[in-house]
């Protein structure tokens, strides 16, 4: 009981430091992209800290296996270096039970990530689309400042001021790239936006003003004078935001959908993403094992990469199984080939023992009695 306590303390504490830095690290970098686009006027700073807290859950899927992971392998890697795992060995406490020793906190994170994957994260990608949406739907108008260009599709506008209450900008230019290849060019004396309920399509009325149609290379242009000219900014990134995506779709949706192929890859990944937590502590057991004298980050890089390649490996599997090319029991195949190859590494020193009709080596020396456990031996 000592021993089980004192292992699933240095693993929790572990991971959760392991997977706050992580997470950290990923918040940080969404941050800097959202802060440079909130920049060029196309997204609205308050609409930030939303953006994020909506797309958490989809960032802890992939955090938390690798957190869990990495701590797995400083904790056993340290019990290597520290002896403890000789102790233990010698005490009749094999490798093999320590991971069984462990099965509440991987319980509990398999639960979380069946959370995360199957509720959290579709329902996060809806609202932040849905957030998207709004900001793609405002950006045309309401992003505008004085002395400011802002780029909105396919136009382009200026304001030299704005009323006191906000609603009106004052003496504004705007140039669009007409689908005919010509230039649009409207000047006015006041430009307000329409309120549309959906919020989707913006319409923006200019005052007072001239249109001005010219084509490069060709000297006759035309000129309007208006009253009151309307704007469109439908952007057709708003319409598509609000349509259910894969990733934001439920899981009883996907279920419903057994001849699609991407609702299909997209519930495969869901499913596969909490059984990377067995995995991670079976390919911890064998990968951590190091002599004393090495340390015990010697395997860490090396381990690390197999993990990621793991994880590459079922987004690669996504994207195929996505487009039609692969089965989705290409998920299953390759859970399998890395239960194979963590089995294989666990067992390596036995199988080599018998391969070559030797007895089993100490690590420290001597040929010790094959029947009592020893260090780097599974009883």
């Amino acid at each position: 009981m000592i021993i089980s306590r004192y292992l699933l303390r240095q693993v929790a504490t572990t991971t959760l430091v392991v997977t706050s830095f992580l997470a950290f690290i990923m918040i940080g970098g969404r941050l800097i992209k959202y802060f440079g686009i909130a920049a060029q006027g196309r997204l609205d700073v308050s609409a930030l800290l939303w953006l994020v807290a909506y797309r958490m859950p989809d960032f802890l899927t992939l955090i938390l296996p690798l957190g869990f992971f990495t701590g797995l392998m400083l904790v056993f890697g340290r019990l290597y270096v520290d002896h403890e795992m000789a102790v233990l060995n010698a005490s009749g406490v094999s490798r093999d039970s320590l991971a069984l020793r462990l099965w509440p906190l991987a319980v509990l994170l398999i639960v979380v990530e069946a959370g995360l994957t199957l509720y959290a994260a579709p329902w996060g990608f809806q609202r932040s689309e849905k957030v998207l949406a709004e900001q793609s739907a405002k950006k045309g108008f309401d992003l505008v400042s004085p002395g400011r260009f802002i780029n909105s599709g396919t136009y382009t506008f200026y304001a030299d001021g704005q009323s006191k209450d906000r609603t009106t900008l004052l003496n504004v230019f705007v140039h669009q790239d007409a689908a005919n290849g010509s230039d649009v060019i409207i000047v006015a004396k006041e430009a307000v936006r329409l309120i549309d309920p959906t919020r989707l399509n913006t319409i923006v009325e200019l005052h007072n003003g001239r249109r001005y149609e010219l084509k490069a290379g060709q000297l006759k242009y035309s000129e309007a004078q208006f009253a009151t000219y309307r704007l469109h900014l439908n952007d057709p990134q708003a319409a598509e935001a609000v349509a259910m995506s894969n990733e934001s779709m439920s899981t009883e949706d996907l279920l419903a959908r057994p001849n699609d192929a991407k609702a299909q890859s997209e519930l495969g990944w869901r499913l596969t993403m909490p059984v990377m937590i067995i995995l991670a502590v079976i390919l911890s057991l064998p990968l951590s094992q190091v002599n004393p004298r090495q340390g015990r980050y010697l395997r860490l890089f090396p381990a690390l990469l197999v993990f990621v390649a793991l994880v590459i490996g079922v987004l690669a599997l996504k994207l195929r199984i996505g487009k039609g090319t692969l089965s989705v029991w290409w998920y299953a195949g390759l859970v399998f080939f890395y239960l194979s190859f963590a089995m294989i590494l666990a067992r390596k020193q036995r199988l080599t023992a018998r391969l070559s009709g030797k007895t089993p080596h100490h690590p420290h020396g001597g040929n010790g009695p094959t029947n009592m456990p020893h260090v780097g031996e599974l009883s």
